[in-house]
C-alpha cells in the first residue's frame, strides 16, 4: 500500500481499510462525541508531521506518536513513522476514534495497554511494519473492536490470549508472517477452532517438519507440549551413601545413611512447613545402607555397617522409637554393600551382598519372630549388589561383582532355594544392576565405574545390549518412574549427574537434564501430597532433594 493512497479517491476502495473509513465517515458522522470545550481556542491543532480533515488525520514521517488531536478527529493514520514502538496509552486523550491505521512504519513492538482508552475502536490495522513483539496485554480494553490485521509484520509467534477480551471481533488478518508451529502457537490453533471471528489462511515457516503448513488446518492434539523438570528444592546439611523411601501406617518416610557420623536419619514431611524434617535416629557405626522392611504392619530397618556388625531395629510403636532386634552372623556378612529386600509366595526375605574377600552374599528369611540365615551364595567373589526381579514371571537374583560377570540366579519352587543360572556376557566391571519395564518389556542398568554402563533388553531368552551410555566414575545408574515418566539417572564422582528420560519411539533413554550433585551414591522418587521429588544421596557434600515439576510449554 503506497503512501500516496491513503485518504481520497486515490485509496483502494477493496482494501479493508478503505471500506472501514467510509464506514466511519458515513455511519457515525451524526453520533461522534464532542470532545470539545466551549472554548475553541483551546481545541487540540493538527500536529505538524500530520494532515488534518474534518474527520481524518494523516501522520508521515513522525518522529513520535503525537499526544494530541483535533477532537473531530475519528480516523488516524501513520504512514513511513520513524518511531520503532507503540507505548503503553498512547492514545489515551483520543477517546473518539473510531480508526487506526500503523503502515510502512519502523514499528518493531506494541507495549501493554497501548491502545487502553479508546472505547469506540472498531478498526485496527497494523500492516507492512517490522513488528517482533507484541505484549499480551497490547490490545486489552478494546471491546467494541470488529476487525484486526497484523498482516506482513515479523512475527514468529503471538503471546498466549492475545485476543482476550475482544469480544467484538469479526475479524482477524495474521498473513504475511513467519510464524514457528511450536508449543507457543498452540494456543492460537485452539483459538481458531473455538473463535467465531474469521481467520484468513496462515501457513507455519519454522520448524522445518511444519513448513508452509496451514495454521487453520492444525488440529491442538498435535502439539506435543507437556514436559518436565528436576527443580532444586531442599538442601540437607549432611552427606549421605544411601536413600530409602517407605510407608509405614498411613505415613511415608525417608532414611538416609549417614556413613560419617554413624546414623541412620529418618525424615518426614512437614504439611504445613512444606519441607523434609528430622523424624528420628538410629545411631551405628559406619553405616553404609539402612534399609526399610514392613512385615505384617511392622516396620523393621536392616541397618548394614562396615565395622561392629550389622543389625536389625524393630520400630516399637508404644514407646516410639526403634529397639535392637538381633544382630546379623558377622562370619558371613563382612563388608556389606548392598540390601535388597522382596517377598517370594508370601514370605519375606532380604538378602546382604558382601564385597569383602572372605563374606558371602547372604539371603536371610523372617520366620514369625525373626530373621534367620536362610541361604548363602557364592563366596569370595566380593559382591557390590544384589537386585531382585522376576523374569517370565519366575523370581530372580541378579549378583554384580568385582571379580566376575553379573550372575543370575533363578528360585526353585521345590527346594525353596536360589540356582545359579547363567551370567550376563561381555559385562566385566559392573557395579550394580538395576531393573525397569515399559509396558511388558524388561530392561536392566548396569552401573560400570571404568567403561561405559548400559542398557540391556531381556528378549525371552537372553539380556541384549540396547544402549551404551558414557559413564567414567559412575557409581549409580538408577532407572526410576514418576507418574508416566520413565527416568534413569547416572551419578559420577567426576562430572554432573546426567538424567535420562525415556523416549518411546526410539526406544531408549535420550539425555534430559543436568544436576549438581557431588558424588551421588544412591537415588529414590517419592510422592507426597499430589506433589513428586527426587531424593538424592551425596558422599561429599550436601544431601539434594528435587521437586519433579510437569511444565506445559504451551503456557
Amino acid at each position: 500500500m503506497g503512501e500516496a493512497s491513503i485518504t481520497g479517491a486515490r485509496f483502494e476502495s477493496s482494501h479493508p481499510f478503505s471500506r472501514a473509513l467510509m464506514l466511519v465517515n458515513f455511519g457515525w458522522r451524526s453520533r461522534k462525541t464532542r470532545l470539545m470545550t466551549d472554548s475553541r481556542a483551546r481545541q487540540p491543532r493538527c500536529p505538524a508531521s500530520c494532515t488534518c480533515t474534518k474527520d481524518n488525520a494523516l501522520c508521515e514521517s513522525a518522529g513520535l506518536i503525537p499526544r494530541a488531536f483535533p477532537p473531530d478527529v475519528i480516523s488516524l493514520s501513520f504512514v513511513k513513522s520513524e518511531f520503532t514502538e507503540i507505548p503503553t496509552e498512547s492514545f489515551i486523550h483520543m477517546p473518539a476514534l473510531h480508526l487506526l491505521l500503523f503502515t510502512t512504519n519502523n514499528l518493531e513492538s506494541i507495549d501493554e495497554d497501548a491502545f487502553l482508552g479508546l472505547p469506540h475502536l472498531e478498526y485496527l490495522f497494523i500492516e507492512n511494519n517490522q513488528i517482533n513483539s507484541i505484549s499480551p496485554y497490547a490490545f486489552r480494553g478494546l471491546k467494541t473492536l470488529v476487525h484486526l490485521s497484523l498482516s506482513n509484520n515479523n512475527l514468529e509467534t503471538i503471546p498466549k490470549d492475545l485476543f482476550k477480551g475482544l469480544e467484538a471481533l469479526t475479524k482477524v488478518d495474521l498473513r504475511g508472517n513467519r510464524f514457528t508451529c511450536d508449543c507457543k502457537l498452540k494456543w492460537l490453533v485452539e483459538w481458531i477452532y473455538s473463535t467465531n471471528a474469521t481467520v484468513d489462511q496462515i501457513s507455519c515457516k519454522e520448524p522445518s517438519a511444519s513448513q508452509d503448513k496451514r495454521i487453520n488446518d492444525l488440529l491442538p492434539q498435535s502439539f506435543d507440549c507437556i514436559t518436565t523438570e528436576f527443580a532444586s528444592y531442599q538442601s540437607l546439611k549432611f552427606e549421605s551413601i544411601s536413600v530409602e523411601t517407605f510407608t509405614f501406617g498411613e505415613d511415608q518416610y525417608v532414611v538416609f545413611a549417614q556413613p560419617f557420623i554413624g546414623k541412620c536419619s529418618f525424615m518426614e514431611w512437614d504439611h504445613v512447613e512444606m519441607v523434609f524434617r528430622n523424624f528420628d535416629d538410629i545411631d551405628s557405626t559406619s553405616t553404609v545402607i539402612c534399609k526399610p522392611l514392613v512385615i505384617d504392619k511392622q516396620l523393621f530397618i536392616i541397618v548394614a555397617q562396615l565395622f561392629g556388625g550389622s543389625h536389625i531395629y524393630k520400630r516399637d510403636t508404644s514407646a516410639n522409637k526403634f529397639i535392637k532386634l538381633q544382630g546379623i552372623d558377622i562370619l558371613k556378612i563382612r563388608k556389606p554393600n548392598d540390601v535388597e529386600t522382596f517377598r517370594i509366595d508370601g514370605e519375606s526375605f532380604f538378602a546382604v551382598a558382601d564385597s569383602s574377600k572372605a563374606g558371602s552374599t547372604t539371603i536371610y528369611k523372617w520366620n514369625g519372630n525373626g530373621f534367620y540365615s536362610h541361604q548363602s551364595l557364592h563366596p569370595w567373589y566380593r559382591d557390590t549388589d544384589v537386585e531382585y526381579v522376576e523374569i517370565s514371571a519366575k523370581p530372580h537374583l541378579i549378583l554384580s561383582s568385582s571379580s566376575q560377570r553379573p550372575v543370575i540366579y533363578q528360585w526353585n519352587k521345590g527346594t525353596k532355594l536360589f540356582e545359579r543360572r547363567t551370567d550376563i556376557p561381555e559385562m566385566e566391571d559392573v557395579y550394580a544392576v538395576k531393573h525397569f519395564r515399559v509396558k511388558a518389556d524388561l530392561y536392566l542398568c548396569l552401573t560400570r565405574f571404568i567403561g561405559d554402563s548400559k542398557v540391556m533388553r531381556w528378549d525371552g531368552a537372553l539380556f541384549r545390549e540396547l544402549q551404551m551410555v558414557p559413564s567414567r566414575g559412575a557409581m549409580a545408574f538408577q532407572p526410576f518412574a514418576v507418574g508416566s515418566w520413565q527416568y534413569a539417572i547416572l551419578g559420577s564422582d567426576y562430572s554432573f549427574t546426567q538424567v535420562y528420560r525415556w523416549d518411546a519411539k526410539k526406544g531408549q533413554f535420550v539425555h534430559f537434564q543436568e544436576l549438581n550433585i557431588q558424588a551421588p551414591r544412591a537415588f529414590s522418587p517419592i510422592s507426597i501430597d499430589n506433589r513428586q521429588f527426587l531424593l538424592a544421596s551425596s558422599f561429599k557434600g550436601k544431601t539434594q532433594i528435587y521437586e519433579h515439576l510437569v511444565i506445559d510449554l504451551s503456557n
